[in-house]
């Protein structure tokens, strides 16, 4: 599980947010066996944890899409295609949206196998 993870993306489906962009974060749970890494403690026979960071940061801070469900779609697909992986949670926080009301986060969750 990795949580936190922070980039700078131009997602939404405004024109502020588009041409401003926001912080967005993202947690992620990628489901793994484990067995063989935990017999070995070699790297190569699990899911490196940098590895997936990138690629969730490289889908926060790249091409914009409009909603956040597209952007953890983006993400899952992304980890799934891991060797290992057998399962993905994806979680979105887009803690800048624009709503006129106090709120502290509007979050995304999805699970894909």
């Amino acid at each position: 599980m990795l949580t936190g993870i922070r980039g700078h993306g131009h997602h939404g489906m405004f024109p502020a947010e588009r041409r401003d962009g926001q912080e967005f974060i993202v947690d992620i749970n990628v489901h793994l066996a484990s067995n063989s890494a935990a017999t070995s403690d070699a790297l190569a026979d699990t899911v490196n944890y940098a590895v997936v960071a990138e690629i969730v940061h490289e889908r926060i801070v790249g091409e914009p899409v409009d909603l956040i469900e597209t952007l953890a779609e983006n993400i899952a697909a992304a980890v799934l295609a891991l060797s290992g992986v057998s399962r993905v949670e994806v979680m979105v926080h887009k803690p800048q949206a624009p709503i006129t009301v106090p709120f502290a986060d509007v979050a995304l969750r999805i699970v894909r196998p």
